[in-house]
């Protein structure tokens, strides 16, 4: 990418912070310490439901149909419904523990830290997020990668989410960029990538996964280490 960027945007979910590592470490202590090992064969079937179920009632949240408080009250309860286990005490106590121990998790995706501080030298970064507030700010400080970012743009604050226009102009906006001085960077190609499509916004798509795909794409990595030399 020749361009010349001063600012750059990341996702922080799947993009730097290592989502299905980090949860599945929560879900493991969730599986043996609230006993679901007396209901549920293998653990792993557990985990793969959880992120079913999670990845559904993601989808529907951001499309705003359903709210922050349905999310987080149905995932576990979908989940060990799943199993045959009707127990909506039971879910909430897990719930809650989730809650509260994912963000503390610090596994980052390969080479994050080591591509922040290249890039942190180089130009202003920002993260956009449709994440929750105060977990996302955990996940920064505990993973300790929270000092490299200048501008963080909640989409709950903002009140829209990822891929609206708004939040990327919003975003820009607070970061003093423009479209033709910055660069977004994620996972989600609907969220991140058609997103900044929206507002002309030059963008690299993480297919992290090196998922087949036909979208159309500014450019694509499938690791994090490849930003040293495209930036």
């Amino acid at each position: 990418m020749t361009k010349k960027y001063e600012h750059i945007f990341f996702d922080l979910d799947r993009t730097l912070w290592h989502f299905e590592e980090n949860s599945k470490k929560v879900l493991v202590a969730i599986f043996n310490d609230f006993g679901l090992h007396r209901h549920i064969e293998f653990e792993d079937d557990f985990i793969q439901q959880y992120y079913y179920f999670n990845d559904l009632l993601w989808d529907r949240y951001r499309d705003n149909k359903i709210t922050k408080d349905k999310l987080r009250g149905e995932r576990f309860r979908l989940t060990l419904n799943h199993f045959k286990i009707n127990n909506t005490k039971l879910a909430n106590e897990i719930g809650d523990y989730y809650v509260n121990e994912s963000p503390k998790q610090t596994i980052l995706l390969p080479h994050a830290t080591e591509v922040l501080n290249y890039l942190h030298a180089k130009y202003k970064l920002h993260i956009i997020t449709n994440g929750f507030e105060e977990v996302q700010h955990i996940k920064l400080s505990e993973s300790k990668i929270g000092h490299f970012f200048d501008q963080l743009i909640f989409s709950e604050k903002v009140g829209v989410k990822k891929p609206h226009p708004l939040i990327f102009k919003k975003a820009l906006k607070n970061a003093g960029a423009t479209t033709q001085n910055a660069v977004m960077i994620g996972d989600d190609y609907y969220a991140d990538i058609y997103g900044a499509q929206r507002v002309k916004m030059d963008s690299i798509y993480f297919n992290h996964y090196q998922t087949p795909h036909q979208y159309q794409t500014d450019k694509e990595i499938s690791c994090l280490s490849e930003l040293i030399k495209l930036l």
